[in-house]
Parts: structure tokens; sequence; C-alpha cells
């Protein structure tokens, strides 16, 4: 498969996103607003992470969110 630099679309929502070390890094919150509509997508992936660790499961990495 050739270094395809094409990304998906999701329902017309800008997704933030960057090329780092020939990987692409999308924004969870932007992701998260556009597969669920959420008025307020940051809440819903704080709540998101709150409820898998309470599931004992973890997110992959932990950061803050950026401005």
């Amino acid at each position: 498969m050739e270094n395809d630099t094409r990304i998906a679309i999701f329902k017309g929502k800008k997704i933030r996103k960057v090329i780092y070390k020939n990987e692409w890094w999308f924004s969870v919150v932007d992701v998260c607003e556009a597969l669920t509509d959420s008025v307020d997508a940051g809440a819903y992936w704080r709540k998101l992470k709150q409820r898998l660790i309470e599931e004992g499961r973890e997110v992959v990495t932990f950061c803050h969110g950026l401005k």
C-alpha cells in the first residue's frame, strides 16, 4: 500500500489533524463531535474516559487537551 495522504471527511465536519513522523494524528474531541453530534464534545470525551476507567479500561495515552 502506497503512502496515502487522503483522509476521510466526517459529515462535512472539520477534524483537526497533523502528520507526525509519517502518521496522521487526529483530534479525538473533533472525532467525537463528528460521530455523536454532541453539543459539548469535550464533555462527552471526558465522560467517556471516566466510564472507561470505571470499567477497568484505559485510554491509550494520558494527554491534556490543546487550545
